[in-house]
């Protein structure tokens, strides 16, 4: 009896060991926003991050001592300002890159270099959160890609932040008529875009037309016909704002009603990342500033 026992103890053992090699074996598998499966041999310990949203969020899931190196963008947490810089999106450094010997590298699909890199043999997940679906999408990925169970939190704290950043505005918020200009150039937060999702949750009316697409580039006329209540912008953009033919006459202008953002406040609104509750508290708090009384 003692000898089957064992026999049994031992074949348990056996069959754990053997899936625990077949595991290892089969490595981790993840799929990218291009549909591309990239394997690996196991979750990576060496990550570069290319986009800032990206690198804040391997952060908030409790992994950012895995990045060894960032884009230049990349500045939160304070401790990857530390780490060596390899380019951006549009102009990755790829000799850098390969000089940090990644098991990964982050980067959304816009992003330039994604062929060079993988035919150099360096493994890419392409990423590209720009609705909110998409951002609780890409957490979900990166949580499999670092074996971090229930990723899905991070998600469900920007949900309950964004619909306690809502209950907190005035009845009165809800009939403001915004226009969000995102960076220089002229470029606009569509209400496809998780900042305008954001907007509407807030109950505030996005002035620029859903068919534009997400972030769709807006002729300073655009702006003057649509006549909104409130504009906000970032300090990096709002210089010579008054000076664009017809905006000194819009009504944002004439009643005062424009939110000029710091960069560390723009930095938080136009990241599709861990920090979107914030970044709705900020947003609510200027809806509420100019919102009448």
């Amino acid at each position: 009896m003692k000898a089957l026992t064992f026999g049994r103890a031992l074949t348990g053992w056996a069959m754990g060991l053997f899936w625990a090699l077949a595991a290892q074996a089969a490595g981790l598998q993840v799929t990218d926003d291009r549909g591309v499966t990239v394997e690996l041999a196991r979750s990576p310990q060496r990550i570069v991050s290319l986009l800032p949203s990206l690198t804040e969020t391997v952060c908030e899931l409790g992994q950012c001592h895995r990045l060894v190196g960032v884009d230049r963008y990349s500045n939160y947490p304070a401790s990857v300002q530390a780490l060596p810089k390899t380019g951006g999106g549009i102009d990755p450094n790829i000799e850098a890159i390969v000089a940090l010997r990644p098991d990964v590298v982050l980067m959304a699909m816009s992003s330039r270099g994604v062929q060079r890199l993988e035919a150099l043999g360096i493994k890419v997940l392409a990423l590209e959160p720009k609705r909110s679906t998409d951002v609780q999408r890409v957490m979900g990925t990166l949580g499999r890609l670092l074996e971090v169970p229930d990723a899905d939190r991070l998600w469900r704290a920007i949900d309950a932040g964004v619909m306690a950043a809502a209950q907190s505005l005035p009845p009165s918020a809800r009939s403001l008529r915004v226009y969000y200009e995102v960076s220089t150039g002229g470029y606009a937060a569509g209400a496809g875009s998780f900042i305008g999702e954001m907007m509407a949750r807030l109950g505030v009316q996005n002035v620029v037309d859903p068919a534009l697409g997400p972030f769709p580039r807006i002729n300073p006329e655009y702006v003057v016909r649509a006549n909104p209540d409130l504009i906000m912008i970032g300090s990096r953009n709002v210089s010579g704002m008054a000076q664009r033919p017809g905006w000194a006459g819009m009504r944002a202008l004439r009643e005062e009603r424009v939110c000029v953002f710091t960069p560390e406040e723009s930095d938080v609104l136009v990241r599709p990342g861990p920090r979107m509750a914030e970044a709705a508290r900020i947003m609510a708090g200027c809806i509420a500033g100019k919102a009448a009384p």
